[in-house]
């Protein structure tokens, strides 16, 4: 569960590690070049200062004076005349330092200054050389020595320090990386969690956007998934209990009507009522699964949309005299308002199925002695097909969800008139499938309207 922070918080320490070393090897190398860089100049400093003093007296008693001064300091001073002869010195000297002037005899130095000797890390000291010269003319040569075990205390000390910081920096970089790694992974890591519980089923769960920044976008859409899952699980449960009483209903009156028909003492008259009835029940039990069946077929588009031009008049007008008879048995008037040159690109056969579902619901839910209306309107690049009744409506609680599966108003009513809750819904997946939009406004015992808008360039 915790893997993502510890490889993040090992991806993120090797980088500041690698950084924090490249920058501590950079700031010690300076630190102590420099070090090293102010010893030699203040070496080299200290061997002009007495060249000057003996230039303005060269004499014994200021060489004497200069040896004994620097054998109280931590430098070291010899003295040379101009063939390179040692007159006077500081005591102790520095191992090796008489043995290295005597090498150094005869080399040519600026007034300056020169830097002989500064290899302190291999070498027991470092030295500088400053000429004397008395009217232009070199009269000997002040070299100065200094011991390199103290600038290599000096730069131990330093190390130390170094090392101190770094295991601290190190520490505060590992405990602070975690930390962070951790706060970071810890959105994901419930996310994961939260998955894990969508794939076993449990939808329930609970992931609030803390951040505008693409974890708290992603936690947003997990919700919104588990979200959308839960209301498909709860649309799912509720379908099947819809379907299992609606197929309960046929199935019970089928059994016991066929119970009854078995009777031998059942007229021919009773017999051929209850096998009416069984016949009936039959024809809406199979009517119920050919619309789950195509409705399936619709939700997982696997039916096809063969799209032609239509007259639409012609077409309307043929679907309408199907429904003669049972318009003349309720004395309700259907009035076709269409004009004959407008076409439509759509598929016959599917698109009648929308036709036949709408008429038939208005028929259904009108009075007797009442009208119904087909209305289309040609516009810009769309034309509309309303349907309008003047039947008892349909309350606004209802309404958002009259295109939802198996959503039936007034249950016993849609039973009785042999409903179920199928018709609006293949309605709808068949404009849409179409390109096109449905939409329905309504009111009790104010008739309903349907409007189909199909767009031409679709």
């Amino acid at each position: 569960m915790n893997r993502i922070s510890i490889k993040l918080g090992l991806l993120f320490l090797v980088f500041i590690l690698l950084i924090e070393v490249g920058l501590f090897f950079y700031l010690y190398t300076g630190l102590a070049g420099t070090r090293i860089s102010e010893e030699l100049e203040s070496l080299r400093l200290r061997g002009n200062s007495h060249r000057e003093v003996l230039e303005k007296h060269h004499d014994s008693a200021t060489l004497s004076h200069v040896a004994l001064m620097e054998s109280e300091t931590q430098t070291d001073v010899i003295i040379t005349d101009e063939d390179g002869k040692i007159i006077r010195t500081s005591t102790p000297l520095v191992k090796g330092a008489r043995e290295a002037v005597e090498q150094w005899q005869g080399y040519s130095l600026r007034y300056k200054g020169e830097i002989m000797q500064g290899n302190w890390k291999n070498k027991p000291y470092i030295a500088t050389a400053s000429p004397i010269r008395l009217n232009k003319k070199n009269v000997g040569t002040v070299y100065m020595f200094e011991n390199t075990k103290d600038i290599q205390d000096m730069i131990a000390r330093l190390q130390h320090h170094f090392y101190i910081v770094g295991v601290i920096s190190v520490l505060f970089s590992i405990i602070t990386i975690f930390a962070l790694s951790k706060f970071i992974t810890l959105p994901l890591i419930r996310m994961k969690m939260a998955t894990q519980k969508l794939s076993q089923g449990a939808f329930s769960v609970k992931l609030g956007a803390h951040s505008r920044d693409e974890l708290g976008q992603l936690g947003t859409s997990i919700q919104t998934l588990a979200n959308e899952l839960h209301r498909l699980k709860e649309e799912r449960n509720d379908f099947l209990s819809s379907i299992s009483h609606e197929l309960q209903t046929p199935l019970m009156y089928l059994k016991g009507y066929a119970d009854v028909a078995k009777r031998q003492s059942n007229s021919e008259v009773e017999r051929n009522k209850y096998l009416n009835i069984i016949e009936e029940e039959a024809q809406r039990l199979s009517q119920l699964v050919k619309d789950l069946f195509q409705l399936a077929q619709l939700d997982q588009h696997t039916f096809l949309i063969q799209k032609q031009n239509v007259k639409l008049y012609s077409y309307l007008h043929h679907i309408i005299q199907h429904f003669d008879l049972a318009l003349k048995e309720k004395d309700i008037q259907l009035h076709l308002n269409c004009p004959q040159e407008i076409e439509v690109n759509i598929d016959p056969e599917r698109f009648q199925q929308v036709v036949v579902n709408l008429l038939d619901n208005a028929l259904k839910y009108s009075d007797n002695g009442t009208e119904i209306l087909v209305i289309v309107r040609e516009l810009p690049k769309k034309v509309t097909i309303t349907f309008k009744d003047q039947g008892i409506g349909i309350p606004s609680t209802d309404l958002p969800y009259v295109f939802d599966k198996l959503y039936r108003v007034e249950k016993s009513r849609s039973r009785k008139s042999g409903g179920y809750g199928l018709g609006l819904s293949i309605v709808k997946e068949i404009v849409e499938a179409h390109g096109g939009t449905v939409t329905i406004e309504s009111g009790v015992g104010k008739g309903t309207m349907v409007e189909i808008l199909l767009r031409e360039d679709v």
